[in-house]
């Protein structure tokens, strides 16, 4: 019953933040110079077509009045329709929303497979050979840009030793086992800069209860370090762990955009940078509809996580 009360209270929470978030994506965009009848139309067309492309996708509407037009339509499952295509919003962004759920599920796959068991090897022994080693790759996995990453990625592993496909990927609807083979180089170039992020903090966590007292009493007991290790202090350090999962999925998200740029993916972020060379706003603000929501899903998650994790945080 206090899930349920939990849930219900941040789902309260989330209408007036994607509200909030829609209307800053919405008033940015009404900020980038030039005009977009004119991109649609050319530069050399007539007052007389630019002003009925503007009657007919609205833009001689005033900014508000657009604004509360297309909170309507999402209400109502409608996300709009495309300037450029005439494709409805909701299709194009459905169509492209596999490749870059995968490649993030991917990424957060890799980040906690490295992550994790590095952070714990580097916090057993602070100030040793392998601490300074976790942590300087660490620091170097934080530092080095995913774009130059999957660069080097696509250079070593696809065009010298051609163990997976270059960039532009593989259709899923016709090659699913090559669409999952082709999205591992991606997944690493965006999961690494998290597995060192996520090594950083588990390594914090796990000094901080390996030292506690109540580790020099299981040892007393007899517990072998392993159990101690793995079974009391890493429970103890899911909190922090917990939060800085959550965090990692609104960065990979974000990252996806580069990263797909650089990979040649059909995913959300080829389609924001597409969308915004073509000045097609309603695209983009649907993205952004759509990265909001994941986030606010994942928040709600790990708050969920931390009362399951720990019972007594009310």
């Amino acid at each position: 019953m206090k899930i349920l009360t939990v849930v219900a209270g941040r789902l309260l929470w989330t209408v007036p933040t994607l509200l909030l978030a829609t209307l800053i994506a919405f008033l940015l965009q009404q900020l980038i110079p030039g005009d977009q009848a004119v991109a649609l139309a050319g530069e050399y067309a007539s007052d007389e077509k630019l002003a009925a492309i503007r009657a007919d996708l609205g833009l001689d509407q005033p900014v508000l009045t657009r604004y509360l037009d297309w909170v309507g339509g999402v209400l109502t499952g409608d996300l709009g329709t495309s300037y450029r295509t005439g494709q409805p919003v909701a299709e194009i962004v459905l169509d492209r929303l596999p490749v870059t759920l995968l490649l993030t599920l991917f990424a957060l796959l890799i980040a906690i497979a490295i992550g994790v068991p590095s952070g714990i090897a580097a916090a057993q022994r602070p100030g040793s050979w392998t601490d300074r080693l976790f942590t300087t790759a660490a620091t170097a996995g934080i530092a080095i840009p995913n774009f130059w990453l999957g660069m080097m990625l696509i250079a070593v592993f696809a065009v010298k030793l051609g163990w997976f496909p270059g960039p532009g990927g593989v259709d899923f609807a016709d090659d699913p086992a090559g669409a999952l083979r082709a999205l591992i180089l991606p997944a690493v170039a965006l999961g690494m800069v998290g597995s060192a992020e996520i090594c950083r903090q588990v390594r914090s966590a796990m000094i901080e209860n390996l030292g506690a007292d109540y580790v020099r009493t299981l040892r007393a007991k007899g517990l072998s370090k392993r159990t101690i290790v793995w079974q009391h202090a890493l429970k103890n350090s899911s909190l922090p762990l917990a939060t800085i999962l959550g965090i990692q999925v609104s960065h990979l998200v974000g990252g996806a955009v580069v990263v797909e740029a650089v990979f040649g993916l059909s995913g959300i972020g080829s389609l924001v940078v597409e969308a915004t060379n073509q000045r097609d706003y309603i695209v983009i603000q649907a993205v952004v509809l759509l990265a909001a929501v994941i986030v606010l899903v994942t928040n709600l998650v790990v708050d969920l996580a931390y009362r399951l994790l720990d019972p007594r945080i009310t």
